[in-house]
């Protein structure tokens, strides 16, 4: 393998490693809040009918997790010169923040009306990062739309939740 494509190799799995660690630490991070207080704080609350059952949320948290790893990975690959990167990837960050915080907020605070507060800028960041993204990659773009998608959808349970249990 000549040096320059091994060189560009380390440079992509260096990357990588970041995309994978920040995405890793944010899941984490929500994880320490929510799993103590599945049971009895979550349990005992009011939901609405269309609450999904709680065996859906791991497996559909990991897929969004790999998403928007892959997604940063695409766009941290791009040359760092490139108008539009920074600020991209600080929108990604910032929503990925927001995702951590959000479980400490809803789950940790135990109150859905702190996790209000929360969902709506979080929406904002993940639909800033898709424009932003979009700008200089599309496919890491489309990547995030499911993440937007659940939570909007997030939003809307949290909404009735809180409604339900105000």
């Amino acid at each position: 393998m000549p040096m320059r494509d091994r060189s560009k190799l380390v440079r992509d799995a260096g990357f990588a490693a970041v995309a994978i660690a920040a995405v890793a630490a944010a899941s984490i991070v929500g994880q320490i809040a929510t799993t103590p207080n599945l049971a009895p704080w979550y349990a005992a609350l009011n939901k609405p009918a269309f609450n999904p059952p709680n065996w859906i949320f791991a497996p559909v948290w990991s897929a969004l997790y790999v998403l928007m790893a892959f997604a940063a990975w695409r766009i941290l690959r791009r040359e760092r010169a490139l108008r539009g990167r920074g600020l991209a990837l600080g929108f990604f960050f910032a929503q990925l923040a927001l995702n951590a915080a959000w479980s400490w907020m809803f789950f940790g605070a135990h109150s859905p009306g702190l996790g209000l507060l929360n969902i709506g800028p979080q929406l904002a960041a993940i639909l800033a990062t898709i424009g932003l993204f979009h700008r200089l990659d599309r496919f890491a773009a489309w990547c995030l739309v499911p993440l937007a998608a659940w939570v909007a959808f997030a939003g809307v349970l949290n909404f009735a939740i809180w409604r339900l249990n105000g």
